[in-house]
């Protein structure tokens, strides 16, 4: 008989769900719904807000898909994995029925009660126990619920993240992860503990915590009701949960310290492994626990985001390069212009503020321009520069806490299918870049295998992940980098003093 595990991944805009055959390794069946990006209700300015029961609803479309498609009997699911979109909060009463819709990642309302607990606690009190500011993060978004709708605060049993929400519906069982905990901003590090003088705070009482499971282990099994709903058997257990970036990391095998994770779509993400409890004193990286942080062994995921990444490259497509010509035709064109394009600088920053530079927002510009010199290849050429110098800012700020960047690790898509972009990021970091055909449901089908005690550790796991190829720093050429990428900051660094 066949072994599979299944793993989920409950984003914003789609539910994935993933079968993987745990003999091979290899993904035999894959689904997303809905089919188009799931709504996100607004009701104010700055307000983000889902329906859990959405989620769920799609989840069991996926569920029938990839069961029916594979042809898996039901019996042969051995573990499920969840991943799910970060920073969201459920509420739930004693019967275990959502009490408002989910307040998910991108919703903003909870900034100026971060802020404020921010500054009250003090910030040398907040950044050395939680490692963050306690921003606009699950704890803050509570706070707003607890002040502006009490009568619903006063039904809450529970407290939840997406996945720990997802969870409870396969197995009635209420549980949560310290990964889980520190993501909200409610676990602390200095005392490997509940973030209680957070708690006190704010006001919560301590009964609206979950249990805490490890994030590799069992933490509840599909009840009959469920198995029915979905077209799974009764009882497969739920070994393994973490929210979508640490998970990511996981799906590229991404546990030690010196381990990057990146990911260049609109926005760009860079997410590191810290083997000591360190944070950024300006606050422009987050700092959780990552999957397999322990007491005994620390394993922080530091999370870099820029908004400002591949939403760049898109808008040079449309309204500067020559119309009609791909993003391959594009790479051709912009490999005319040499390493440095030439003196031109471009700061990609045109996609709102940047935590990475203390929430200012300086807007996009271009710099060096010279109309007797530079043509199109040349700003073509300096857009995918600026953004890899972008992360290498970044890289640098995670470097000053520890982070020795020796190896990226990073799916084979969006701006990483660019030569321009992979070059020059292995050349500004000196680190070997590695493309690997992966994504976040059958990395959390994974670690559902490792959780179940499947695979012994990752190496096993992922044995089988395929490396599609591998990009080493051209040493050569690492002076031209470097200049280039000097020239770049001091330009940065100009438009951030004015």
């Amino acid at each position: 008989m066949s072994k599979y595990l299944l793993g989920y991944d409950i984003g914003s805009s789609s539910v994935k769900a993933s079968l993987v055959n745990a003999d091979t390794g290899k993904c035999v069946s894959s689904a997303f719904f809905p089919k188009t990006e799931a709504a996100i209700l607004a009701v104010q300015p700055g307000w983000a807000e889902q329906d859990p029961q959405n989620w769920w609803e799609n989840l069991k479309l996926a569920t029938q898909y990839v069961m029916t498609q594979s042809g898996a009997k039901p019996e042969e699911v051995a573990a499920i994995g969840i991943s799910y979109q970060m920073h969201g909060l459920v509420c739930v009463d004693k019967d275990q029925n959502v009490l408002r819709p989910a307040i998910i990642w991108c919703d903003s309302r909870a900034v100026p009660y971060g802020q404020k607990a921010f500054e009250t606690i003090g910030e040398e009190q907040c950044l050395s126990h939680l490692l963050n500011s306690p921003g606009n993060f699950t704890a803050s978004k509570l706070a707003w619920v607890k002040e502006h709708e009490p009568q619903v605060y006063e039904k809450i049993y529970k407290i939840m993240l997406p996945g720990d929400y997802i969870a409870m519906r396969l197995s009635d069982e209420i549980c949560t992860t310290v990964s889980g905990l520190s993501e909200g901003m409610f676990w602390d590090f200095r005392n490997n503990s509940l973030a209680t003088f957070l708690m006190d705070y704010y006001g919560f009482d301590h009964s609206l915590i979950p249990d805490i499971k490890p994030t590799f282990a069992e933490q509840g099994r599909v009840t009959a009701k469920a198995a029915e709903e979905l077209g799974l058997a009764a009882g497969i257990p739920i070994t393994y949960r973490a929210g979508d970036q640490p998970n990511n990391a996981v799906s590229l095998n991404v546990f030690n310290p010196g381990e990057i994770a990146s990911t260049a779509g609109t926005s760009g993400v860079v997410y590191g492994v810290n083997g000591s409890v360190n944070y950024d004193p300006k606050s422009r990286v987050n700092t959780f626990a990552h999957v397999n942080h322990s007491e005994e062994k620390t394993r922080l995921g530091v999370l870099l985001c820029i908004n400002g990444t591949g939403i760049l490259n898109s808008w040079v497509k449309r309204n500067i390069a020559p119309e009609g010509i791909s993003y391959n035709e594009m790479n051709i064109l912009a490999s005319k212009a040499p390493i440095g394009s030439d003196g031109v600088s471009i700061l990609p920053f045109g996609n709102g503020a940047e935590r990475m530079l203390e929430n200012k927002e300086i807007g996009c510009s271009i710099r060096g321009l010279n109309f007797n010199i530079h043509s199109k290849q040349h700003i073509i050429r300096a857009a995918q520069e600026g953004i890899v110098f972008s992360f290498k800012y970044g890289i640098d700020v995670m470097e000053q806490m520890g982070i020795k960047v020796k190896k990226i690790h990073a799916g084979h898509a969006n701006m990483f299918l660019s030569s321009i972009f992979r070059d020059t990021l292995a050349g500004v970091t000196g680190a070997t870049i590695e493309l690997y055909d992966t994504d976040g449901s059958v990395g959390a089908a994974k670690g559902a295998g490792m959780g179940a005690g499947i695979y012994k550790d990752n190496k096993e796991a992922f044995a089988s992940l395929e490396k599609l190829d591998v990009i080493e720093p051209n040493r050569s050429k690492a002076r031209e980098y470097a200049d280039a990428y000097e020239r770049w900051k001091y330009r940065l660094e100009k438009s951030m003093s004015k």
